[in-house]
């Protein structure tokens, strides 16, 4: 299947295909091996094995999350968010439709699994910076600093430290 992934400015054609229990992944024509585990209703293990240049095998665990706006999604990765577009097909139609939807209007902040609020680093109203820390979430005995995709304003925060959240709450809403 081939998609074209928008993330901010930045588009990529990926093409995947599925190799008995594994995929290969190819992003603007380099190939992944990747093996792609499902950890509950939003969490992906993605295991890449080791390429022809001997580099090693690597671990990424993320959480993917609908999004605000048809075809997007929010995958959060190592305590970021990051809005992405996936369309499938060429990247001539798609890219087309992505640049209409651009990157701005509402970023929902998700919880990216099961877990404890154990820290609310901003207030509504308050101006944030891209990749600036909004909310810690412990989930498995490990803290999760959720940050801003982009620069905005904190719209509203739905959460208070302490509090038990599942996979997928909205825990803040920055514009």
């Amino acid at each position: 299947m081939r998609y074209l992934v928008e993330v901010g400015a930045s588009r990529k054609t990926v093409v995947v295909e599925r190799r008995g229990a594994l995929h290969e992944i190819t992003v603007d024509g380099r190939r992944h091996t990747v093996d792609v585990r499902r950890i509950e209703a939003h969490g992906l293990s993605l295991l890449f094995a080791a390429d022809g240049d001997g580099r090693p095998v690597r671990q990424v665990e993320a959480a993917v999350l609908t999004g605000r706006a048809a075809h997007s999604r929010d995958v959060h990765v190592r305590g970021h968010v990051v809005s992405v577009t996936l369309r499938e097909g060429t990247a001539a139609g798609a890219s087309a439709a992505g640049a209409r939807s651009g990157g701005s209007g509402l970023q929902r902040v998700l919880a990216p699994m099961p877990g404890k609020v154990t820290r609310v680093l901003v207030a509504p109203g308050e101006t944030v910076a891209a990749r600036q820390g909004l909310v810690v979430v412990e989930a498995m005995k490990m803290e999760n600093e959720l940050k801003a995709s982009r620069a905005g304003r904190v719209r509203d925060v739905s959460v208070a430290p302490g509090q038990l959240v599942e996979a997928g709450t909205v825990l803040l809403t920055v514009e």
